[in-house]
């Protein structure tokens, strides 16, 4: 059961659940692959070609870089997988973060505005930056929101639902 559900008030049902894109793991992938293919290739070297005296240097060196250029790519997929977005039948519930959480919590009746960003990129695969706007405040844009239109749409029928 994910933060959503188990924040629902009494009555209140998920109308639209909205996740990060993938293109947040390209970085991780990026800095991953600069990191494990040099080390695959050094651990090749030091079960093929290297002496005996160093092999232990080249195996050390070789899963060091595997064991960082995993843990890049893991924490790029918590950061995807522990975000959550949605629109519920009373309020807009924006989450990310599994250690360190952030949540921003609007009801609908207090939206003025949904605005998207999207660059060039984000419109050729569809996402951008949310930043919904309230009576009384702001909340920080969250980037990255696959397919955000959709998103600004669901926030829209909810609130003509609710009036």
């Amino acid at each position: 059961m994910g933060y959503v559900e188990q924040n629902l008030v009494e009555g209140e049902t998920v109308a639209y659940r909205g996740h990060l894109h993938w293109i947040v793991l390209a970085r991780p992938l990026i800095l991953a692959l600069l990191l494990v293919v040099p080390g695959g290739i050094v651990l090749y070297l030091a079960f093929s070609q290297s002496a005996p005296s160093d092999r232990n240097a080249m195996l050390t060196a070789g899963f060091f870089l595997l064991v960082i250029g995993g843990l890049f790519f893991v924490a790029g997929m918590v950061r995807r997988n522990s975000a959550e977005f949605a629109v519920t039948s009373k309020r807009i519930i924006l989450k990310r973060g599994v250690l360190r959480r952030k949540t921003e919590e609007i009801f609908l009746q207090r939206v003025e505005s949904v605005g998207v960003d999207q660059d060039v990129l984000g419109r050729m695969l569809n996402y951008g930056t949310i930043t919904v706007r309230g009576i009384g405040g702001t909340l920080e844009p969250f980037s990255h929101v696959s397919n955000a239109l959709e998103f600004r749409r669901q926030v829209q029928e909810q609130i003509a639902k609710s009036v």
